[in-house]
C-alpha cells in the first residue's frame, strides 16, 4: 500500500475514533491506537482542519462537534434518485441564497453517478440566483445548531396579526419543511406548551447555554397527523369538499391528507372529508381549484371562501 493510501486510510480510522469517543482523545491515545508516534498525528489534525471537518480540543483531547459534521455514506442508484428529487424539493422550498444548502447540494452532485450531477447542479443554481437572505440564513443556523446540540434558543418572533414583537424561549423539538417555508415547532417555555414558529417570522436567534431533553411522550409524526399543512391541534374538525365531474380524476391522483376519504357523486364527481386541526390551512388550497370545488363543511369555512370569492368578483369588475 502507498504511503497515500496508508495516510487517506489513518485519516479515516481517526475520524471513525473520535466519532466513537464524544469525550474525545489526546494525541498520545491516538498514537498508541494507530501504532504511529504524537507528530504524525498532530499533522494528521492539522490536515483534517484544513479539510474543514469540525475539530474541538479542550484540556488536550481532540474530539468531532457531531452537529458540524455528516458521516460518508454509500446510496444504490434509486437511493440516489431519492435524493436528487429531495434536493430538487429543496430548491423549491427556500427562498432566499443559502450557501450551506448550495454547498451540499453540489458536494452531493460530485458523489453521485454521472447522470444525476446535472440536476444536482441545477438546484444549485437554482438557489443561487435566489435573492440575499442573511438575517433568515443566520436564524435558521442558530435554530439548527440549538436542535441539533439540544440546547435551548431565545428567539424573537414578529406577530403578522399584530405585528409585534415577541421574545420567546424554545426547546426546538423539530424543524419541518413544507411547501410554504421551514417550521421550527418547539416547547414554548414562556407559554408552558408546544408552539409552531415560521422561520421567515423570526427576526433573531440566539442559542443558549441550556440543554433540554425531547419528552419520550413526543412523537413528531402523531404530533403533525391533525395537520394540513403545519398546524396542529387536540381538536378536529370534518371538511367536505365537493369536486366537479372535470378534475374528479386529478383529485383521486393524490393522497392529500392521512385521514381522507372520497365518496363518489351520482354527477360523476367526488367528496372528499378530512380531519384536521385548523382548515383555515387548507384555504390557499381550495382557492387554487376555483370554481371546481365547493365547500360543504364546516359552515364557517363555506361563509369565509364565499366572503373572498365575492370580494375578486368585485375587484375584477371594478377593474373593467
Amino acid at each position: 500500500m502507498s504511503r497515500l493510501a496508508n495516510r487517506t486510510a489513518r485519516l479515516r480510522e481517526i475520524e471513525e475514533l473520535l466519532l466513537l469517543t464524544p469525550e474525545g482523545l489526546s494525541a498520545q491515545e491516538m498514537a498508541e491506537r494507530l501504532e504511529v508516534d504524537r507528530r504524525t498525528i498532530y499533522r494528521d489534525m492539522e490536515f483534517l482542519e484544513e479539510q474543514e471537518v469540525p475539530l474541538w480540543q479542550e484540556n488536550g483531547r481532540y474530539g468531532i462537534n457531531r452537529t458540524r459534521y455528516q458521516t460518508t455514506f454509500h446510496f444504490s442508484y434509486h437511493e440516489a434518485i431519492a435524493l436528487v428529487l429531495a434536493g430538487l424539493l429543496l430548491s423549491r422550498t427556500i427562498d432566499e441564497r443559502n450557501p450551506h444548502v448550495i454547498s451540499a447540494l453540489r458536494k452531493l452532485a460530485v458523489s453521485l453517478p454521472h447522470p444525476l450531477v446535472t440536476h444536482l447542479r441545477r438546484a444549485a443554481q437554482r438557489v443561487q440566483t435566489h435573492g440575499d437572505g442573511q438575517a433568515q440564513l443566520a436564524v435558521l443556523e442558530q435554530v439548527a445548531e440549538g436542535w441539533g446540540a439540544g440546547k435551548k434558543v431565545q428567539i424573537y418572533y414578529r406577530s403578522p396579526r399584530s405585528g409585534n414583537l415577541h421574545q420567546r424561549l424554545i426547546a426546538p423539538y423539530a424543524l419541518e419543511p413544507t411547501q410554504s417555508g421551514i417550521y421550527l415547532i418547539g416547547f414554548d417555555e414562556t407559554v408552558g406548551d408546544l408552539r409552531t414558529f415560521k422561520l421567515d417570522r423570526l427576526e433573531k436567534a440566539e442559542v443558549l447555554d441550556s440543554p433540554f431533553t425531547v419528552p419520550d411522550a413526543f412523537d413528531l409524526e402523531k404530533h403533525l397527523a391533525s395537520c394540513w399543512s403545519i398546524m396542529a391541534g387536540d381538536k378536529l374538525e370534518e371538511v367536505v369538499l365537493r369536486f366537479t365531474p372535470a378534475i374528479t380524476s386529478r383529485v383521486r391522483e393524490r393522497q392529500w391528507h392521512a385521514s381522507q376519504k372520497l365518496e363518489p357523486t351520482p354527477e360523476g364527481g367526488c367528496l372528499l372529508r378530512v380531519y384536521v386541526a385548523e382548515p383555515k390551512e387548507m384555504q390557499p388550497w381550495i382557492r387554487s381549484w376555483g370554481s371546481q370545488v365547493e365547500v360543504l363543511e364546516p359552515p364557517w369555512l363555506r361563509e369565509q371562501i364565499v366572503a373572498e370569492l365575492r370580494q375578486a368578483v368585485a375587484q375584477y369588475r371594478f377593474r373593467s
